[in-house]
């Protein structure tokens, strides 16, 4: 909090990211939209030890902690949206709660990516989810961060943090042109349980249909929230025994011998 450096640099990238505006430009007959919330991104990275070395380690581990509280402050300020479409929440929560399901998207799409390039356990922290703060809580728990498990869940985590919000963002953009969803299934589906993701994909939409703003801003935090309540229990009781299983039987297919085998001779080789 003391960290005046901090302050500073994030007040100039403010200004900066919002002096830049929102950007539209068309591709074919949609429209991608930047928002300041991707520059400001992108120019602290640039500003990062691996970069420009603006910032070093420990400015950015006293960033860290500013970040629950700005999105505490993001989330309260969407609860502020869902309560005048309350009405259209609950007549769509059953799409809001059947949508959690689609954690199960990342196992089908990841694993067999990851063990064609030759990931072991990491698999399973990398594929089982998108990979947020939940997610590293759960796999904390339940294998410990210091194991492969751990490590792919934490490489997916920064990943998302790094690339998610930017990816998300134009993700959003792209659906909304070329893909006949409404954008109020878009922005329920931008809720996967990271405010600041949900956060660039919903602006997009925004933009994209102005005159829709306020319910997609609902439904965006309305789906974020369900994901935080539902997404962990999905996660424990369907994705991760599903990854375990789909792990092993691609690694059989692969490597033709159990996972089992490679795990024993790295228990003794340690």
């Amino acid at each position: 909090m003391k960290n005046w450096k901090i302050h500073t640099i994030a007040l100039i990238l403010v200004i900066i990211a919002e002096a830049i505006g929102t950007i539209k430009f068309k591709i074919g007959p949609g429209i991608v939209v930047l928002l300041p919330m991707l520059y400001a991104l992108f120019f602290g990275i640039m500003l990062s030890p691996k970069f420009l070395k603006v910032v070093n380690d420990k400015d950015m581990l006293s960033a860290k902690g500013m970040i629950t509280i700005s999105l505490m402050l993001l989330m309260a300020r969407y609860g502020t949206t869902i309560g005048p479409t309350l009405p259209k929440i609950i007549k769509s929560s059953p799409a809001l709660f059947f949508q959690e399901f689609g954690h199960l998207g990342s196992v089908i799409c990841v694993v067999p990516i990851a063990v064609l390039i030759g990931l072991k356990r990491e698999t399973i922290g990398a594929g089982h989810s998108i990979g947020r703060e939940p997610n590293v809580a759960l796999i904390s728990d339940l294998y410990g961060l210091d194991g492969p498990e751990g490590q792919g869940v934490m490489g997916v985590y920064i990943c998302g943090t790094v690339l998610g919000t930017i990816f998300y963002g134009i993700l959003a953009s792209l659906f909304a042109a070329y893909l006949p969803f409404h954008p109020y299934a878009l922005a329920m589906a931008s809720g996967v349980g990271s405010a600041s993701m949900m956060t660039a994909a919903v602006g997009s939409l925004s933009a994209m249909f102005p005159s829709m703003k306020d319910t997609i801003v609902a439904y965006g935090a309305a789906g974020n929230m369900f994901s935080g309540l539902c997404g962990v229990y999905i996660s424990l009781w369907i994705a991760i025994p599903f990854t375990e299983w789909a792990y092993k039987k691609l690694y059989f297919i692969k490597y033709r011998k159990p996972a089992s085998e490679d795990e024993q001779m790295l228990k003794k080789e340690a």
